[in-house]
């Protein structure tokens, strides 16, 4: 197989000064790949503000990503997106627009084949304290941690079907969508982080409600079993923030699967180059 160069990130969540440094580091590099694995807005807070968030997608975005098209042409990588829970789902039509348009590849929920790859995506996480709920999902059972709120509570900016709100859970939709299948060449991208690794430890440290204490793991236990027990080549993860600052460690690995905490913690752009060459000498830098 042809040895590439990829750039994962994610969390970038509106923050224009952070795409444009994408943008600039995709015009110099020129990787194979792009992956961005959520939260590509912060339409969570704008939403109330009533800003212009569908704007931002379907101007800035396709604009800046369009002219970068037309500059590099037979250069210009394929970029893959998922949505994360900061994200309402109300703009996946204009997500799934920049699809139609060959800017990007939507992948939530998808399973598509590239390059002698199969590049997947799933967006969802487990219940949080966010009010939020469009992008949540029961994890294993219908068991809710202590300090968050179920997905049939809180609020959603697109209508749910009321027994998949019920009934459904993560590990369902990931038997669904794997199946079977052969994931020795998959790349996966899950804006959750696995459960109670070194990619899903969350600032809760002595934090309790009604004296119950709070899990400094926030990440799924359905991804985790499915990494465990389906092995895909590598997952590329976001939503803890601080994560890999409270840990020291943004990559780990379960057996052969290396798993990658693209999240941002700060002002810069947090970046991953990755080289198939050899997937495990990939670097993380600040920029």
């Amino acid at each position: 197989m042809k040895e590439m160069k990829f750039i994962a990130v994610s969390d970038l969540h509106g923050r224009i000064s952070r795409y444009e440094k994408l943008f600039e580091l995709i015009r110099d590099e020129q990787p194979d790949a792009v992956f961005i694995a959520g939260d590509l807005t912060q339409g969570f807070y704008r939403i109330h503000l009533g800003e212009d968030i569908e704007g931002f997608i379907l101007k800035y975005l396709r604009d800046d990503l369009q002219k970068l098209k037309d500059e590099m042409q037979e250069n210009y990588p394929a970029i893959f997106v998922i949505m994360g829970n900061d994200d309402p789902r109300l703009l996946e039509e204009a997500v799934q627009k920049l699809d139609a348009d060959g800017l990007w590849n939507y992948v939530h929920n998808r399973r598509i084949e590239w390059k002698g790859y199969h590049i997947s995506g799933y967006a969802y996480v487990p219940p949080t304290p966010f009010q939020m709920k469009d992008w949540e999902k029961f994890d294993i059972s219908r068991f809710v941690d202590v300090g968050a709120i179920a997905p049939d509570g809180g609020f959603r900016t697109v209508e749910a079907d009321p027994l998949e709100l019920e009934w459904g859970t993560i590990k369902r939709d990931l038997e669904k969508l794997y199946a079977d299948e052969n994931l020795a060449y998959d790349i996966c991208i899950f804006h959750s982080p696995p459960y109670k690794t070194q990619l899903d430890r969350a600032a809760l440290d002595g934090k309790m409600i009604d004296y119950a204490p709070l899990d400094v793991h926030i990440g799924s236990i359905a991804i985790k079993e499915f990494i465990q027990k389906r092995q895909p080549l590598l997952t590329l993860h976001g939503h803890v923030h601080e994560s890999t600052r409270i840990t020291g460690n943004w990559q780990e690995n379960i057996n052969k699967t290396l798993m990658f905490n693209c999240a941002n913690d700060g002002d810069e752009l947090a970046v991953i180059r990755i080289n198939t060459k050899d997937i495990g000498l990939a670097k993380r830098s600040l920029i």
